[in-house]
């Protein structure tokens, strides 16, 4: 049997745990605050995989073994390793409180409609892409991947940070920043927690389940739920497909290039996704805020002319193109150049294809593509219907080779 506690926020573990265990495993600090018995093998936890194997030598030989961790280790704690090599049957497990319960519970806030995602170990782009697109996170840090890097990403968003340090400890600190100050700022290795949060929308709605909001019930919505000119909209025939191929999700970064009304950026923030929608006129821009903000979703709307404006965005998981005149082949280019996975174009002009067509390939995707052709029902007088059939439009759409083989819709 493999007892695994959690010591709280900093809280040292119970005495009583240690009693008869023969290893116990856990970080410095924890082994530092207990007194394992003086016959127990102490390991301290640095890589994993040898403490795995340690504790693999004292299970075959039923020996007891105690695990010590912070907060609670089942949750994105040592609870998974251990239950994916030795199985959930072996582990008697006591949670500690999490660090983020903590966090919350100091900055007097209920956390169930929080989203929460951990940057420890793991690339900081899906923590960064998940604050942009949701108002109230906690991100669980790491090295490379803490308040100062969140800080630098988030610039450009009305979030503040709430750093909090060493929770449950003698030197617990809960500090609330701007983005730009926590940039600034050398935070050392004690933080525990950054809660990022758009203070307008602290206190969402009540809610029957935590975590993601449920996704919306609905998408590819009427052109009439947007404000947009002279009809200068993709149509939703079209926008249901382009959302299908882009597979905007939680933690991707979308980007919208000649947004017009933002109708494909607004849906893709509307399934998650942080976006940033490229307008180059002004009214187009207030457009698109104000569609935004309509549907209730953060879109942050840069003004601009593309290619130019684009190499000063964060890489793109996906990429929708929905204008670029003359320009068209050179802004297909640059945005399949940084596609992490794919890039949909759509285009109302035959001439334009072969050149948009060469610009995905070109960048090394893989291209495939339809002509969308539909016909809508239409009354006519007599209480009788027809159908008027709406403009032509080519989609093309290029997915690079490493996606396509990870499964990605084609």
């Amino acid at each position: 049997m493999i007892r695994v506690v959690g010591t709280g926020t900093g809280a040292p573990a119970p005495a009583d745990v240690l009693a008869g265990a023969e290893l116990v495993v856990g970080g410095r600090r924890h082994l530092e605050a207990v007194r394992p018995p003086g016959s127990a093998e102490q390991v301290v936890l640095g890589p994993l995989a040898p403490a795995l194997d340690t504790i693999g030598k004292y299970v075959a030989e039923e020996r007891p073994v105690v695990v010590l961790a912070s907060g609670d280790p089942g949750f994105f704690g040592i609870v998974r390793a251990l239950a994916e090599r030795f199985g959930p049957e072996l582990l008697d497990i006591t949670p500690g409180v999490s660090s983020v319960a903590a966090a919350f519970a100091r900055a007097g806030l209920p956390w169930e409609d929080a989203v929460v995602v951990s940057a420890h170990g793991r690339e900081p782009r899906t923590a960064v892409n998940v604050c942009r697109a949701f108002p109230k996170v906690a991100v669980l840090t790491g090295p490379g991947a803490g308040p100062a890097e969140l800080g630098a990403a988030l610039r450009a968003y009305d979030r503040v940070l709430v750093v909090a340090t060493a929770l449950g400890s003698a030197g617990e600190r809960l500090e609330r920043v701007t983005p730009a100050e926590a940039a600034a700022r050398d935070w050392g290795s004690a933080v525990s927690v950054v809660l990022c949060l758009d203070e307008r929308r602290a206190l969402g709605p009540v809610r029957a389940h935590a975590g993601l909001p449920v996704p919306p019930a609905g998408w590819a919505l009427a052109e009439d739920a947007f404000a947009h000119r002279d009809s200068m909209i993709t149509k939703f025939e079209v926008r249901a497909l382009a959302l299908a191929r882009l597979g905007p999700r939680p933690g991707d970064l979308v980007w919208d290039v000649g947004a017009g009304s933002g109708s494909v950026a607004v849906e893709c923030a509307r399934l998650g996704a942080a976006v940033t929608a490229v307008e180059k006129t002004v009214d187009g821009v207030g457009r698109v805020r104000a569609n935004a903000a309509a549907h209730g979703v953060d879109v942050q709307v840069v003004h601009g002319a593309a290619p130019t404006v684009l190499s000063d965005l964060d890489e793109p998981d996906a990429v929708f193109v929905g204008g670029g005149g003359q320009e068209l082949a050179a802004v297909v280019t640059a945005c399949a150049r940084r596609a992490r996975r794919t890039v949909v174009v759509a285009l109302a002009a035959l001439d334009r294809v072969p050149a948009a067509r060469a610009a995905l390939t070109g960048a090394g995707l893989v291209c495939d593509g339809v002509l969308l052709q539909s016909s809508r029902l239409a009354p006519l007088p007599g209480e009788v219907t027809r159908l008027a059939a709406a403009n032509p439009v080519f989609l093309l759409w290029g997915v690079r080779p490493a996606a396509r083989s990870e499964g990605v819709a084609q």
